[in-house]
């Protein structure tokens, strides 16, 4: 197979990026569902958003193991990131009991910074610079990736109340 999905790294981020719009069908269920009803379409999708963060970190590192870091890879995957955590975050927002969770200006904060950071690199990348991803940009998406899931697993599953009390917290924290 030639072209862009010759390596495993391109077709794990395309694959990331269609996993989030199956994520994405099944907030919208979530969302059409009352809670009791819902907790199991929960569940699903906080799996599904713990596989699609996993596999992040999966197709970064067989890039640079393998020496097939790609100018496609270098756009798809910041881009599948910023789909799959603003993407959720939206949703998150809009919907009971997760909003409690999430309010609108933590995402409108985290998307200004993704537009600033976006426009950042395509200058630098446009003057023959390269704008590769920093420690602290893959800090930022770890921790953004365990508050989300972290929204998602509290309202997954029914908690005794000590270990919601100690979670919950830690998820507002992140």
């Amino acid at each position: 197979m030639k072209g862009v999905f010759q390596y495993w790294p391109n077709r794990i981020t395309a694959s990331r990026f269609v996993g989030a719009l199956v994520l994405f069908t099944l907030l919208a269920l979530i969302e059409a569902e009352a809670l009791a009803q819902s907790r199991a379409l929960i569940q699903g999708a906080f799996w599904l958003f713990v596989i699609l963060a996993a596999t992040d970190a999966l197709d970064g590192y067989l890039a640079r193991r393998d020496k097939h870091v790609t100018a496609f890879g270098r756009i798809a995957d910041p881009f599948t990131d910023k789909v799959l955590i603003v993407g959720t975050m939206i949703f998150l927002t809009t919907m009971d009991p997760f909003a409690a969770w999430l309010p609108p200006w933590i995402v409108v904060l985290v998307l200004a910074r993704e537009f600033l950071v976006t426009g950042l690199r395509g200058y630098v990348e446009s003057v023959g610079g390269e704008f590769p991803a920093d420690t602290f940009g893959k800090i930022k998406m770890i921790i953004q990736c365990i508050a989300v899931g972290g929204i998602l697993f509290m309202e997954a599953f029914p908690w005794p109340a000590t270990w919601y009390g100690f979670w919950d917290p830690v998820v507002h924290l992140l």
